[in-house]
């Protein structure tokens, strides 16, 4: 756990808390978007290979209203819409879908983010799984939480004991040096696993359902809630020089902090760490 905050965070017009917002507007989201889950979608591509669907755009809707009419004022960075610069302190970092790809392609793990940033740093948290009904809650200095219960991040002790979560992204030749680093780490790991959710892999990192995840390119809507949860469940999260994560620092490693010195030993000169 961070150190407890002294920050008393504003409440919502109806008198709600940031997190009972953000937990309740979570579960409508996630909702909706299960109910949408293996029907017929709207898919456009951003990219080669990132998409966007119909459903997306319905969830982020439902989202952005609920979050505007409850704190007016406060900026947004939200995965589908173009960014909103007020003059307050705090942001809202939001991802509809987090794993659109495999909720468009009928795999059920995807998840619904949303979080609060004062600055670079998250002070709320929420990663919604929707097909689970499992809410993964942070709040600066009080903890990370599923379903209530407290989390707590891996307590193995050395890589080869370790289970890895990872994903690929969009930046073909960076992604092409993280199976390179995979390949270097193997057989002296006890598994991997690409999540297709960088969202839930941060997520299952702070519950230690994966020992370490790490990825090399990520938006603040991606990791703006996992980076909270970790750090809530006793972990760290740094990027692959080994220096502090932010809202904006765009490569991760996530895990306790005994593993994540022993993750940068074990790759310490491989070509991803050295990349920019």
């Amino acid at each position: 756990m961070t150190e407890p905050s002294s920050e008393t965070l504003p409440l919502s017009v109806s008198g709600r808390s940031v997190l009972e917002v953000c937990t309740a507007v979570a579960r409508d989201a996630g909702q909706l978007v299960r109910s949408r889950f293996l029907t017929d979608l709207s898919v456009s591509f951003k990219g080669r290979a990132d998409i966007v669907t119909d459903v997306d755009l319905q969830s982020e809707e439902l989202i952005l209203g609920t979050l505007t009419s409850e704190f007016p004022g406060f900026s947004i960075l939200s995965e589908e819409s173009e960014p909103v610069i007020n003059d307050s302190a705090y942001t809202w970092v939001v991802d509809p879908i987090d794993g659109t790809r495999n909720f468009a392609e009928g795999i059920p793990h995807y998840c619904v983010v949303v979080a609060l940033a004062r600055g670079p740093e998250t002070v709320v948290g929420v990663t919604y799984d929707p097909i689970k009904d499992e809410m993964f809650t942070a709040e600066r200095g009080k903890g990370a939480f599923l379903n209530g219960e407290p989390l707590a991040v891996s307590d193995r002790q050395e890589i080869p004991e370790a289970v890895l979560g990872f994903d690929l992204g969009y930046v073909d030749e960076k992604a092409g040096l993280a199976l390179d680093m995979v390949r270097g780490l193997w057989p002296n790991i006890q598994g991997m696993r690409l999540m297709g959710s960088s969202a839930l892999g941060l997520a299952y990192a702070a519950a230690g359902r994966l020992d370490v995840y790490f990825h090399h390119h990520l938006s603040p809507w991606d990791l703006c809630s996992g980076l909270l949860l970790v750090r809530e469940a006793g972990g760290t999260v740094v990027s692959k020089t080994g220096a502090p994560s932010d809202l904006f620092t765009p490569s991760i490693i996530a895990s306790s902090p005994r593993l994540v010195e022993k993750f940068l030993e074990a790759t310490e000169g491989m070509p991803w760490r050295l990349d920019g």
